[in-house]
């Protein structure tokens, strides 16, 4: 079982990514992690539903056969404690797990709707760097919690 943080572009802003890198690190301590970035859309190129479409198909190539879990506004949101159970029954259940993220524009919604879940991190929008760094964290925080360790407080 390997879980996959499937994302739509590298991080722009050099310290955004050098925690978002570390946090990544850090949870491949507790989990077997794959990162997998596609090219984000161009959007002045395309409209926003054909940005959605493209970087869809981009993240459905990488992601293969993983069952998906679509990161995104509406979502369930679970406490730390409660992510970390819920991520530690995905392992047990011994298939991989792809966490999606979208780009600008969202998730295309072929991904959204193949779900086997659907995760909000908070009520807000966030950009979707900011959602990979949350995810990351979250990541290695279940790690931590299942363990016993001190991090989580």
């Amino acid at each position: 079982m390997r879980l996959i943080v499937a994302v739509v572009g590298k991080p722009k802003h050099a310290a955004l990514g050098a925690a978002i890198h570390d946090y990544e690190e850090r949870a491949r301590r507790y989990w077997p992690l794959q990162v997998l970035e596609v090219k984000d859309e161009p959007v002045r190129t395309a409209n926003m539903d054909v940005a959605r479409r493209r970087e869809g198909e981009r993240l459905a190539v990488v992601i293969g056969n993983a069952q998906v879990v679509a990161c995104e506004v509406g979502g369930r949101t679970m406490s730390s404690p409660e992510f970390a159970m819920w991520v530690q029954r995905l392992r047990e259940a011994a298939v991989d797990v792809a966490f999606v993220i979208g780009g600008a524009y969202g998730l295309a919604e072929d991904l959204s709707a193949r779900a086997i879940a659907r995760v909000s991190f908070s009520s807000w929008t966030l950009p979707h760097e900011l959602a990979r760094l949350v995810l990351a964290e979250q990541l290695y925080r279940a790690g931590t919690i299942l363990r016993g360790e001190p991090y989580h407080k």
